[in-house]
């Protein structure tokens, strides 16, 4: 089957469907996306979009949009948990956009899905998939009220895949931590600088920054849990609670949590990377694939790479297998040092204070430099020389 007579189904709507959805247009691979819920919403808040995501945004047509719903970032500045003290500074900015010709963006999740719908050819609403299945010359879906055939099928479908249970088995385990999600409206709060803040201390870290085009403030707190394992981003938290699990932390950090009027609290699930990401004509992609913890801020961005990626393989591969494995190889050992670097973070920003903490922070200090996130923010996934199509 030639590239110009494939035909892709997509199982999922999010950031990474969309994305993919919106890549297979424009290399002209036919295609359709088809996810369960019966409206495209957005309940995560907020996003950080790094320069290796938004590099591909930018080409499919969403820079506008992003100038006009995004925040672009000054610096990144990790701080410590008590007396506020800056521990670590990255420049952005315009210095990053020299840099890697694209800017460091935080967003409301809504709004980046609305941009990717606003680009996509269509979206099936409604469509509760049950199984999905492979032969040699096709893919299946099939859904609670029909069944769909297609050359390839993609697993978009997040941490709970449906796809993926066709490949390999789910098995996460609990990490212990729990976060807590919420929106400020600016004006509730003193003058804030457009940069993202990391607050570090013993057990917990939270994060801060502005979303819709400054008017708002997304925060992420996590606090220890072990008697809130709900794997959902819409479980409602307590704001009371959230303020006792961060007393003694410093006044910037704590008007944040007390001005919210409501919060969201997230159990964090962790999983191993997978064997593989494809089987047959089946295949992952995002969260689905490569599920992380949330302490390296790269999960969406990783899902947007996959899309670039998979669709530059899916229109230039005329064997499918050929075209899958191109695909893996050269997505699963940056997703993986990602997934790594996750976990790693799990531990190193919750350090209690000590010698070991200095230390920490004498090292983030020192990597407080553009030229140390080249192998992060400089990855191209348009251009990215691992995949030499089926002669690899």
């Amino acid at each position: 089957m030639s590239a110009n007579e494939l035909r892709v189904a997509v199982l999922g709507a999010g950031i990474g469907g969309l994305t993919l959805s919106a890549a297979l247009d424009r290399v002209g691979v036919r295609h359709e996306v088809y996810e369960q819920a019966r409206r495209l919403t957005e309940v995560g808040a907020g996003i950080q979009l790094a320069p290796n995501a938004v590099r591909v945004l930018d080409r499919l047509g969403l820079a506008e949009h992003l100038r006009s719903v995004a925040v672009r970032i000054d610096a990144i500045e990790m701080r410590r948990w008590d007396d506020g003290d800056t521990i670590s500074r990255l420049p952005l900015g315009a210095e990053c956009e020299r840099e890697f010709g694209a800017a460091y963006y935080t967003a409301h999740r809504a709004d980046l899905l609305a941009g990717l719908a606003s680009v996509v050819p269509s979206v099936q609403l409604g469509f509760r998939c049950v199984r999905a299945s492979s032969t040699e010359d096709r893919a299946r879906l099939v859904f609670d009220d029909g069944v769909v055939d297609a050359g390839v099928v993609v697993g978009a479908d997040g941490i709970h895949s449906v796809v993926r249970d066709q490949i390999v088995p789910d098995r996460p385990r609990f990490s212990g931590q729990s976060i807590y999600r919420g929106l400020v409206p600016a004006d509730q709060l003193g003058g804030r600088r457009a940069q993202v803040e990391l607050f570090l201390g013993p057990g917990q870290h939270a994060v801060v920054y502005p979303v819709d085009g400054g008017r708002q403030f997304s925060f992420a707190a996590t606090v220890p849990a072990r008697d809130w394992a709900e794997e959902s981003w819409s479980a409602t938290g307590s704001v009371p609670e959230l303020l006792v699990a961060y007393r003694g932390w410093h006044p910037d950090l704590l008007e944040v949590l007390a001005s919210a009027g409501s919060v969201r609290r997230w159990a964090v699930h962790d999983r191993d990377v997978i064997p593989c990401w494809s089987a047959g004509r089946l295949t992952l992609l995002g969260d689905a694939a490569h599920p992380m913890l949330p302490f390296f801020a790269q999960g969406a961005n990783q899902a947007i790479e996959d899309a670039a990626v998979l669709a530059r393989c899916l229109s230039t591969e005329d064997d499918v297998a050929a075209a899958l494995r191109g695909y893996e190889a050269e997505r699963r050992p940056r997703t993986e040092r990602i997934h790594r670097t996750s976990r790693q973070n799990d531990r190193l920003l919750h350090l209690p204070d000590g010698s070991e903490q200095r230390e920490r922070d004498r090292r983030l200090a020192a990597g407080a430099r553009l030229s140390a996130q080249e192998w992060l923010y400089g990855y191209d996934a348009d251009k990215a020389p691992s995949y030499q199509g089926s002669g690899t």
